[in-house]
């Protein structure tokens, strides 16, 4: 593996989708003047929070449940990486292509190792770190394809005209879907 340099890097993020771009905005101020560990936490929290909004923005348009239960299922709701990847399966009706499961997984690793005090060297940071971008324009690409939304982006408008469904179906859909207990 042969990570690129930190200049290689930022022209790679200048070349990103503008939605890309707008929504890891502070990258390039962190990757200039901070070590890759504040790059690489800051890159896998909204990592983290795409997922959310995917799970969400899912359940809401796809399958009409109220938002507000929605939002609070979802604030009480303890998600893991295979569990997300469950849920992706359940909401969606597929399953998230391996291929695009494999451009996240080694930057889990280092982002794992990081956040619990290991070592990881400069080049797998800077690796995890591409790989999460590359990640982010296939999922994108992914769900804007299932779903017409970009999670990794402004969901303005993501749901369109549809009526939610009543609290009391909601709620059944919700557990149905491992979301409520």
């Amino acid at each position: 593996m042969n990570a690129p340099r930190k200049p290689t890097i930022l022209k790679k993020f200048d070349k990103l989708p503008v939605e890309i771009q707008g929504y890891f905005a502070h990258f390039p101020a962190l990757a200039r003047g901070f070590p890759w560990e504040v790059s690489i936490s800051y890159t896998f929290s909204l990592v983290e929070t795409a997922h959310n909004m995917t799970v969400y923005c899912g359940v809401v348009k796809l399958h009409k449940v109220d938002s507000s239960l929605a939002r609070t299922a979802l604030e009480n709701h303890h998600m893991t990486r295979p569990g997300f990847r469950d849920l992706y399966k359940t909401i969606f009706n597929r399953k998230l292509p391996q291929t695009i499961v494999d451009k996240i997984i080694r930057a889990e690793a280092v982002r794992d190792r990081i956040l619990h005090g290991k070592e990881a060297n400069d080049k797998n940071k800077r690796q995890a770190i591409v790989d999460v971008l590359d990640y982010a324009v296939a999922f994108n690409g992914e769900v804007d394809k299932v779903a017409s939304f970009k999670p990794f982006g402004s969901l303005q408008g993501f749901k369109g005209r549809g009526k939610p469904l009543d609290k009391s179906t909601s709620r059944w859909i919700l557990k149905g879907m491992g979301l409520l207990g």
